[in-house]
């Protein structure tokens, strides 16, 4: 029986993932009270724009526990830890200057803990790492806006304690200040992930470079029980990958890919379905037979990915406007988190 990739590093991985995406629900929810407790229209709009950044990132980090492949959920420290802050945030006992500050904090242990997240990942193994990627946006963003908090902050703390604004300070030199980290930043964040929400060309490219990845890791150890660990991994990736493709992705373009193109990508995908099950079988102390049966399943799944690159991507493109290539993203990557819960058993 196959055994997964399920080490303490790599479940650890997987609960600070979750902890990443509990924290930024909070983000939300907290920039909409701070909004709707904002006098300042200005700061109320440098609010609202941080709000839309965050319900993108959200997003961002949905995916990547999407690409991760290993579901968790986050650790009671970090359920406890919100719902205090929670209280503390909605009560009247501090003031909005306060409150502010409290939210900047917040802020910059989110950026840090993305940070960490990603140095973590490439620790431990080229898949992790290359899942983890995506989160390079939300990381410098968290960061960009550490320091427009610091402009709001010191704007209505100096409003709140002498009714006046200072004459100039952070509020001033913030814009110059974000425009240097947009610069510095902005080629290693436009290489890592579009900030608008992916398509489904997008998600299912990313799968494609994980598998490609994980076949070059079985490639490596010569340990029978990290071969099939690896496998494990690929094991629940494609079928979470396949099956999410054939609810949500195939009837979608068959009136346009045309019904022997979409029926070659379902047989692929069950022949590929069938090699999967024949390796999960093989001892583990048969290295030369799993080897053997891993190339042929490369094969397929090479070909399977060179089509879908080439002539499917294409025709979605010629066929699909941008909402409804959003919108296939989105219900792809509900049926694959879906999957994967259901596979975490197997």
């Amino acid at each position: 029986m196959v055994i997964t990739l399920d080490d303490t590093k790599r479940l650890a991985i997987g609960e600070r993932l979750a902890d990443l995406q509990s924290f930024q629900e909070f983000i939300i929810s907290n920039e909409r009270k701070l909004i709707d407790q904002c006098s300042d229209s200005e700061v109320r709009d440098r609010l609202q724009k941080m709000l839309q950044d965050d319900q993108k990132n959200l997003g961002v980090i949905e995916t990547v526990i999407v690409q991760y492949g290993i579901p968790s959920e986050p650790s009671p420290a970090t359920r406890i830890f919100i719902q205090q802050f929670e209280q503390m945030m909605s009560g009247n006992e501090f003031t909005f200057y306060q409150k502010l500050i409290y939210h900047e904090l917040l802020k910059h242990g989110q950026a840090t803990s993305g940070m960490m997240l990603f140095k973590a990942a490439q620790a431990v193994g080229a898949d992790v790492e290359l899942a983890m990627t995506p989160l390079n946006t939300v990381n410098f963003e968290g960061r960009s806006h550490q320091e427009q908090l610091k402009g709001i902050v010191e704007r209505v703390g100096i409003r709140e304690m002498t009714g006046t604004d200072a004459e100039q300070g952070v509020w001033s030199w913030v814009q110059d200040a974000m425009a240097t980290v947009t610069g510095a930043m902005g080629s290693m964040i436009t290489q890592n992930v579009d900030k608008k929400d992916m398509n489904i060309q997008a998600l299912i490219r990313l799968d494609h470079n994980k598998t490609n990845t994980i076949f070059t890791e079985i490639g490596t150890p010569k340990d029978p029980q990290k071969l099939q660990a690896y496998f494990g991994q690929l094991y629940k990736d494609l079928l979470a990958h396949s099956q999410a493709e054939e609810e949500v992705v195939y009837p979608r373009v068959r009136s346009f890919y045309g019904d022997d193109n979409t029926q070659e990508l379902y047989s692929e995908q069950a022949e590929m379905k069938r090699l999967l099950d024949e390796i999960k079988a093989i001892d583990p102390s048969s290295a030369d037979l799993f080897r053997s049966r891993v190339k042929d399943l490369m094969d397929i799944v090479g070909d399977h990915i060179r089509q879908e690159e080439s002539t499917l991507f294409a025709a979605i493109d010629n066929n699909c406007s941008t909402e409804q290539k959003e919108q296939m993203a989105t219900d792809f990557k509900a049926a694959k988190s879906r999957i994967q819960r259901e596979l975490t058993n197997i």
